[in-house]
């Protein structure tokens, strides 16, 4: 059984963190030495490193510091940046979270603010350990994917037992988030075929349209120099390795990132921002896509990789599903799946979906992932714009 945390808007977390989140990359070191100082794998670094900030990266901040699996935070201001400091603070307070904020110029330096910032850490962990203890069912998870290190085996082994276990989840009532809108070019129709409503169709051929013209303008894309070394040919193969996470259950709504799924059931998060392509935004990034997909909500994070990869995240577990048995073989202290025992004979599809629906349930419950385990919790967040999604976008929204 999974036992959560219950938040006072009636969401539920699989963990109960501490972050300390600076608010501009100034105030970064102190915060980072304030976590380092408390040398508990449940107290989390996060943060914004602009001086100014857009609406992006403040609704980015306020989703991910109420997120269910947050109990509580603290803030960790230089003074004199732009970022609205106390109105976070109030957001956070407003969600029933224990909050402080902590102004570096104000508390004495930087010796002086880690001092304060342990001892703020102490109590908010003590009110965070407050939060009720609940039962919680598989429909009210949510769970995102996303793949990095890719190769010749992601789109056989690893990527569509992710869409075989998404399969079992959303039947469940869970809700999924696949994302990589630049990844899946190529896939447009496919996906519009998929959609419950013709409309959503088409938005979601227009957000791969988009990522495609964004990339090309900004003369970069999704296919690495490591891919090609892994034995991936063309963007094509790649794009539908990529598509085949999202499984074969109908696409119920597209989403950005800070918008929470309405229901269970599949979605496709368009992480590629809107109008004018602007340079100083960034090209495609891992862990900034997981903090976007934990801005949707989600509570864990399925990873594929076939050339390997170690990252994890801050607040939501990362569970790895290694495509490769070569790679496994030599990284299996980073890895919690061998899906490449699929290319091996030594088991199917289904069989390695199911185990990754067992594992999403044994971390629900509080088990470790390998990442989580080893304190890895990579953060990254930058500057982006979206406009709101329309009404065409969530067909079921009641």
């Amino acid at each position: 059984m999974i036992e959560a945390r219950l938040r006072s808007d009636g969401r539920k977390g699989i963990r109960n963190v501490v972050i300390v989140a600076y608010l501009v990359e100034c105030a970064h070191h102190v915060a980072r030495r304030i976590v380092t100082a408390t040398d508990d794998l449940d107290v989390h670094l996060i943060g914004f490193p602009g001086c100014y900030p857009n609406s992006y990266a403040d609704r980015m901040m306020k989703a991910l510091a109420t997120h269910p699996n947050v109990g509580g935070v603290l803030l960790v201001s230089l003074g004199c940046e732009s970022f609205n400091r106390r109105a976070l603070r109030e957001t956070v307070l407003a969600s029933g979270r224990p909050c402080e904020l902590l102004v570096i110029q104000e508390t004495g330096g930087t010796a002086s603010t880690i001092r304060a910032g342990v001892e703020a850490v102490a109590r908010i962990r003590e009110q965070a350990e407050q939060a009720p203890r609940v039962p919680m069912r598989l429909d009210e998870l949510v769970v995102g994917t996303i793949c990095g290190g890719s190769d010749g085996t992601s789109g056989i082994t690893a990527n569509p037992a992710v869409g075989r276990a998404f399969d079992q989840l959303v039947a469940a009532g869970a809700a999924c988030i696949f994302e990589e809108t630049g990844e899946l070019v190529g896939c447009e129709t496919i996906m519009a075929d998929r959609a419950v409503t013709p409309a959503l169709g088409r938005e979601l051929e227009a957000a791969v349209e988009k990522a495609e013209r964004y990339y090309t303008v900004m003369g970069f894309g999704s296919f690495a120099p490591g891919n090609a070394d892994g034995g991936l040919t063309t963007q094509e193969e790649k794009s539908m390795g990529a598509y085949s996470k999202s499984g074969s259950s109908p696409i119920s709504g597209l989403i950005k990132p800070g918008d929470l799924p309405p229901t269970g059931g599949l979605y496709l998060l368009d992480v590629v921002p809107d109008g004018e392509v602007r340079f100083g935004f960034p090209n495609v990034s891992d862990n900034a896509e997981i903090v976007e997909l934990m801005a949707c909500g989600a509570h864990l994070t399925l990873f594929t990789t076939g050339r390997g990869s170690v990252v994890g995240s801050a607040i939501s577990p990362v569970i790895k599903v290694c495509a490769n048995p070569e790679t496994y073989r030599r990284m299996s202290e980073d890895m919690d799946v061998d899906a490449g025992r699929i290319l091996e004979g030594r088991a199917s599809l289904d069989e390695v979906g199911a185990e990754i629906v067992d594992l999403v349930e044994a971390v629900a419950a509080g088990q470790r992932t390998c990442s989580e385990a080893m304190g890895h919790q990579e953060f990254i967040l930058t500057y982006k714009s979206f406009e709101p999604i329309g009404p065409a976008c969530l067909p079921g929204r009641a």
